[in-house]
């Protein structure tokens, strides 16, 4: 039994993705930061921030990480939304055990950003098809 490595190819557009993650991590949070210290609720700051960094994490991600696909602006807002309850669950069931709304804000992020990348390499930004 032989275990397929990634290529070359794939190995630089996950290390894209993540160098894109955490300039899209930073204005994530930094927004979520400055939201719930202005006193605002954590799940309404987050509601907030996820939607100024799905704007935000297009572009990254459309013109760093997945330059050869075809756009993808419909396919984008849908798994952001999907993506954006599953971030909602997992930080819910982190703050259960995590009082910090700031550390339970960034495991939750961390934790669903592995399935983001599946999401957007494999149902978003699609290879564009030979004409």
């Amino acid at each position: 039994m032989t275990i397929a490595l990634p290529s070359w190819d794939r190995l630089r557009e996950i290390a894209r993705f993540y160098q894109a993650a955490v300039v899209n991590t930073v204005f994530g949070l930094s927004a979520y930061g400055l939201l719930v210290w202005l006193g605002l609720n954590m799940y309404a700051a987050q509601a907030i921030a996820h939607v100024a960094g799905m704007t935000f994490n297009y572009f990254t991600y459309s013109r760093h990480v997945f330059r050869g696909a075809a756009p993808a602006k419909r396919r984008f807002i849908v798994s952001y939304i999907i993506y954006y309850f599953v971030n909602l669950g997992t930080l819910a069931a982190i703050a259960q055990f995590v009082r910090s709304p700031y550390v339970a804000g960034f495991a939750a992020a961390f934790l669903v950003s592995v399935l983001n990348y599946f999401a957007l390499k494999h149902l978003v930004f699609r290879a564009r098809r030979a004409a």
